[in-house]
């Protein structure tokens, strides 16, 4: 199955209509659905049926610390200037990962290593190296895995970036979110515009294959025209792949977003301003729509793999590797497996408390029921190829049974059709093939298969747009 066209088409009246809070569906079903009264046998048997189906292995260390509070920042962060805090984290993440490599069999091979935060260069490089010995005593790499660590360029110099590609990184990725002086210093994120060319200059010397930035809209005193001049110094930067994130203003579950002048955050009309220009100026120089907030170049792996039918989806978001299980080391890391999820504790003291008793450091979870993988199945093949072949899905997915898909949704089919009929998508039999004006909205659609958001409270997701 090939994707016909990547072109995107903004519908302005149809953005505000069905802009509403959404999951972002790196998951289905999604993170909130995770609970506590939870096996850990269960996350124990997910992993045995890896190890005899010998699937690939995508492997995600969390780092949380920062030595300074980003307002904008939604992640599970610790903030701290004490580097001292990061020596025992380390001791622990390494026990966790000496724990779960005990269950794993050292034939499957890792396609994919993720290191994300919080800040991962808070380490030193003394402590970044132990950290990467450790994975590769318990894991084995395979000679083409994707090896990516998040950056922030304000703690960065030259030396530590040559270090990261010296010891086998080989993507890097960092956030811009605003060049404009005054965008940064509401969020409490000071980057001047030399200091990231020049950490754009050090990282392609060091020879990194993949280099990514993520811009966000809708931060305070943002405009049309500052945005714009945002995205053109971005476009100069020459990532390979760039990230354009909806800025979701939440204070009632990040408090430190208070700290941010609300009066001064632009109104949704100038959001959608700003949304159009800045899918007007990277498609007109380049870059591909891939789906939901990411663009890339035509010749990256991501547009290649769209193009064939083969992006995925996961927790890190859109990759090019196969079904592979994906095992979270680190606090408030999320494992996600065939069919079960599960996330570690979300307080250091939890975490450290779990691992000196034995137990698997898990908070929480969910295993998945037979309807819960064909949901995923079709709201991960929109997410990712804009359309839905119901003839692909067993070749692809190896669902192991037979499945009506029309009268197996035949409700869904009728909320489908409403889409339809708003121009989103076009349905021909048993494909549905999302139009160029439904790529923006394409969590609205993928959302139809969702049977949780039912009941699920809206102010627990961003908008949709």
């Amino acid at each position: 199955m090939k994707l016909l066209s990547q072109a995107v088409e903004f519908e302005p009246n149809l953005l505000r209509k069905y802009d509403r809070p959404l999951p972002r569906y790196t998951s289905y079903p999604p993170a909130t659905e995770l609970k506590e009264a939870f096996e850990e046998i269960d996350f124990r048997a997910a992993i045995a049926v890896g190890n005899r189906k010998k699937t690939p292995l995508s492997l995600y260390c969390h780092i949380p610390f920062c030595e300074t509070a980003c307002y904008f920042c939604g992640c599970n962060t610790v903030i701290t200037q004490r580097k001292q805090i990061a020596e025992p984290y380390l001791n622990y993440i390494s026990r966790h990962i000496q724990q779960i490599a005990t269950l794993v069999d050292r034939d499957r091979q890792v396609c994919q290593l993720h290191w994300g935060g919080g800040t991962p260069n808070y380490l030193s490089l003394k402590q970044i190296e132990a950290l990467w010995t450790t994975l590769n005593q318990y894991f084995q790499f395979a000679p083409n895995a994707e090896v990516s660590i998040e950056v922030n360029p304000r703690f960065l110099d030259k030396d530590y970036v040559l270090f990261l590609r010296d010891l086998g990184f080989n993507r890097i990725s960092f956030g811009i979110q605003d060049f404009n002086p005054k965008v940064q210093q509401a969020v409490n994120r000071i980057q001047p515009e030399a200091m990231l060319f020049g950490a754009m200059d050090w990282i392609r010397s060091a020879g990194f294959e993949s280099v990514n930035v993520d811009l966000i809209y809708g931060l305070p005193y943002q405009t049309l025209e500052t945005f714009r001049d945002t995205v053109r110094k971005t476009i100069d930067l020459d990532p390979d792949r760039i990230a354009v994130f909806n800025f979701a203003y939440v204070p009632w579950i990040k408090p430190i977003q208070r700290r941010i002048p609300q009066q001064a955050l632009p109104q949704s009309a100038e959001k959608l301003n700003i949304l159009k220009m800045t899918i007007e100026e990277l498609t007109g120089n380049g870059y591909v729509f891939i789906g939901m907030d990411h663009f890339a170049k035509p010749n990256d792996e991501l547009a290649i793999a769209q193009r064939n039918g083969q992006l995925h989806r996961n927790f890190q978001g859109y990759t090019t590797q196969p079904e592979s299980d994906l095992l979270g080391f680190g606090m408030t890391s999320i494992s996600m497996l065939q069919d079960v999820y599960v996330q570690n504790h979300k307080r250091l003291k939890r975490y450290y408390q779990a691992i000196d008793t034995q137990e698997l450091p898990i908070e929480r979870g969910v295993t998945l029921s037979r309807d819960d993988i064909i949901r995923r199945t079709a709201i991960m093949e929109l997410m990712c190829q804009f359309q839905l072949s119901p003839d692909d899905i067993e070749d692809k997915y190896h669902l192991g049974f037979d499945l009506d898909w029309k009268e197996y949704f035949l409700k869904e089919r009728y909320d489908l059709r409403l889409l339809e009929a708003d121009g989103l998508l076009e349905l021909r039999g048993d494909l549905i093939r999302v139009t160029p004006a439904g790529r923006l909205l394409i969590r609205n659609i993928a959302s139809v298969f969702d049977i949780y958001l039912r009941t699920q409270q809206s102010d627990r997701f961003s908008q949709a747009v």
